[in-house]
């Protein structure tokens, strides 16, 4: 999908200009009317589904995604046919045990095969070293990222906001002299953005908003003394990807490749669905996944499958709706702790 945002003195006029140079085919994804320099205006959002003879408009060629799907099914008939040909008798008993329960919980074909292969290569190594192998870790706090700039994305109602400002509260923890900065790209959600505003100014934390590339500027040369600024990503519709918000917001200029992108998932999402947010959220530099609404799931597996899958490592597991104190900075033994006996940190078993 092409995606531009138009701007003009009156609303008639903006869409004048969409229908000029998108066409009637148009979807409107969004409008707000704001003030600059006291003068108001008008700004929409507008769609189209594009497709040149050879390639669409994000560069991708055509037909994609019929082959993708078609590929997806001939794999999962491959893996189908591989699981036969795992010999659990060649593990021992509790590799066999350790599998049989990954499988039970959600583990990809995929990941099961992988691991398999692993525990055959290395006769004798335990499931968990194995598994440490395939699910990195890199936990959250000063001493693993130095990173300045730091983005929160993916999908709406994940925990984008609340992650932000727990990182925050933790790096305080630690630095509680350092000028911590949030600012806002999300701003057509009223209620994040509420939520945000009320809690930076709560803990002492500068709050600045930017919804285009002109006050993404300004944003990041006001906060250009912080310790940390963290940018609150707003979630991206089907057919965007967060290369493109980025050029669009000027985030892909030189001295921004080190700012670090933090991926919020659940683990209750669906295989598929995760797939394409995968794609949708890919990220150059460093990275890392957090967890988040771990109290609401009922098995984990899918923090093993995102893993393998994205090659990012794990840096929180976030739990409960309260902001003190419901973020823990990952760590193998609360992985495997998560995933085998499905205790949340900071719960006793």
């Amino acid at each position: 999908m092409q995606v531009k945002t138009f701007t003009g003195a009156t609303s008639q006029e903006v869409l004048a200009q969409v229908k000029i140079e998108m066409g009637p085919e148009a979807v409107i994804l969004g409008n707000r009317t704001y003030r600059k320099n006291g003068v108001v205006q008008h700004e929409i959002t507008a769609g189209l589904e594009r497709q040149a003879p050879e390639e669409n408009a994000s560069g991708v060629p055509s037909g994609w995604g019929e082959w993708h799907k078609e590929w997806m099914q001939i794999k999962d008939q491959l893996f189908a046919l591989m699981k036969p040909a795992i010999q659990m008798e060649r593990l021992t008993p509790r590799q066999r045990v350790a599998l049989e329960y990954l499988q039970r919980e959600g583990v990809s074909d995929a990941v099961a095969v992988d691991l398999y292969k692993r525990l055959l290569a290395a006769p004798g190594a335990s499931v968990l070293e194995c598994l440490c192998s395939m699910v990195p870790v890199k936990a959250w706090g000063s001493a693993h990222w130095s990173q300045r700039v730091h983005l929160l994305v993916g999908p709406f109602g994940f925990g984008k906001t609340t992650t932000a400002l727990r990182f925050a509260l933790h790096l305080r923890k630690s630095e509680p002299e350092a000028r911590i900065v949030f600012i806002n790209a999300d701003c057509l959600r009223g209620n994040g953005r509420l939520t945000l505003r009320h809690w930076a100014e709560l803990s002492n934390f500068t709050y600045l908003e930017a919804s285009d590339k002109e006050s993404m500027g300004y944003a990041l040369a006001a906060a250009s003394d912080a310790r940390a600024v963290f940018v609150d990503v707003p979630g991206l519709a089907r057919g965007q990807t967060l290369a493109q918000w980025r050029t669009e917001m000027g985030l892909d200029q030189p001295g921004m490749e080190e700012a670090a992108t933090h991926l919020v998932l659940s683990p209750f999402c669906s295989a598929l669905q995760t797939q394409e947010f995968l794609q949708r959220y890919q990220c150059e530099g460093s990275g890392s996944l957090v967890w988040t609404k771990l109290d609401e799931a009922v098995s984990f597996g899918s923090i093993v499958n995102v893993a393998c899958a994205a090659g990012l490592p794990v840096s929180a597991l976030s739990f409960g709706a309260e902001l003190k104190e419901s973020l823990a900075p990952a760590t193998e033994s609360l992985i495997w702790r998560l995933i085998f006996k499905r205790q949340i940190p900071g719960q006793a078993a």
